[in-house]
């Protein structure tokens, strides 16, 4: 009597389960981020290889003035997934690489704008002296004066120029 009631217990069981399938029948959905189709996958890698220096905010907007909308992290997955670095400057010299190679350029520009800085810089908390030279004399009338380019145009040094008369 004990297995026949626990058989047919189970059989209910299984009819209940079978009558819940049936009745809630739903499609199922495929879970995370859908796939990127492969034109989109191969327009990135040809802008990434034709652009080396454009990082994946450049390549997704440059894919959205195509007209194909991407997300910056769309390509930047894309990318890493296929081990481009997504990152700008994907081909040449890191920045110690540059250091290294241009040490003896920057050490020359550094020792012109420290000349700079104490010889001809005026300072605020000196009364617009430079820390190595007296007070220059008050100009009178019109003052011509002349600018020089140093460093290439990163420093600006004006001098006066004494009027022919």
């Amino acid at each position: 009597m004990a297995l026949r009631l626990f058989c047919l217990i189970f059989v209910r069981l299984r009819w209940h389960a079978d009558l819940v399938r049936r009745c809630w029948i739903f499609k199922r959905r495929s879970q995370g981020r859908p796939p990127t189709r492969a034109c989109v996958r191969t327009l990135v890698f040809r802008l990434a290889r034709e652009n080396p220096l454009w990082g994946y905010r450049r390549i997704a907007g440059e894919l959205a003035s195509l007209g194909c909308r991407v997300g910056a992290s769309t390509v930047w997955l894309i990318l890493k997934k296929a081990g481009i670095d997504p990152a700008p400057r994907r081909v040449g010299p890191t920045w110690s690489g540059f250091l290294r190679v241009n040490v003896r350029h920057l050490r020359r520009v550094l020792a012109a704008y420290e000349t700079r800085f104490n010889e001809h810089r005026p300072h605020r908390s000196l009364g617009q002296a430079a820390p190595l030279r007296a007070l220059p004399d008050p100009a009178e009338g019109d003052v011509k004066v002349i600018r020089r380019d140093r460093l290439g145009g990163l420093i600006h040094e004006n001098a006066q120029v004494a009027q022919g008369g």
